[in-house]
């Protein structure tokens, strides 16, 4: 436990922001899954919508350095190339 005043106030900060950052990394994570789910499905008009959202969300997670800038791009990126090859595939 901590003994200090600003001990004390550092546990509740990081107590806070543990509760944040998990929020954010579940929901994206949950948006993530719906994006593969609709993928697989073949429904790819509400695959780009989700997709359009996850990015938004995966942008504001990076931009709160929640999770690292270098981590959603790739994310991004690979979930581009599935749409894509998704589409071709469809075509």
């Amino acid at each position: 436990m901590p003994n200090t005043l600003s001990a004390k106030k550092r546990l509740r900060q990081n107590v806070a922001h543990r509760k944040r950052n998990r929020s954010a990394k579940s929901e994206v994570g949950t948006l993530l899954r719906k994006v593969r789910e609709l993928l697989e499905a073949g429904d790819l008009e509400k695959c780009e919508q989700q997709y359009r959202l996850v990015v938004k969300k995966l942008d504001r997670a990076a931009a709160s350095r929640v999770i690292h800038p270098n981590r959603v791009s790739r994310v991004k990126s690979r979930m581009q190339k599935r749409i894509r090859l998704a589409k071709q595939g469809e075509s």
